[in-house]
């Protein structure tokens, strides 16, 4: 229950810290659902790197998580080239959902 709360405490630090810092370059400008997506993945890397590091996952556990991220980091590349450099909001919502169930995974 206190590693849930945890989790939930620095997702939601971490969504106003990104709301605050949001639009900083060109790039995070013009394309604001894209950066969303990957500063969840950046933020989840960080998490997971964390966790093997307290000795809560395993390299091999962490290694999966990681081609997990890979994959929807590569969705989101797919995503984006389809729609001249952009996602839309329903594919951003897709990808969120896919990386919920990795941010599941991370803080079991």
């Amino acid at each position: 229950m206190l590693k849930t709360s945890v989790v939930a405490v620095m997702l939601l630090f971490a969504v106003s810290a990104t709301g605050a810092a949001s639009a900083d370059t060109a790039w995070e400008k013009a394309h604001p659902r894209r950066d969303q997506v990957n500063d969840r993945l950046e933020h989840q890397n960080r998490r997971i790197h964390q966790e093997v590091k307290e000795g809560e996952l395993t390299h091999a556990q962490a290694a999966s998580l990681h081609r997990q991220d890979h994959r929807v980091r590569q969705e989101e590349r797919a995503m984006a080239s389809r729609h001249g450099g952009h996602i839309t909001k329903a594919e951003q919502a897709a990808l969120n959902r896919q990386e919920n169930r990795i941010s599941r995974e991370i803080g079991e």
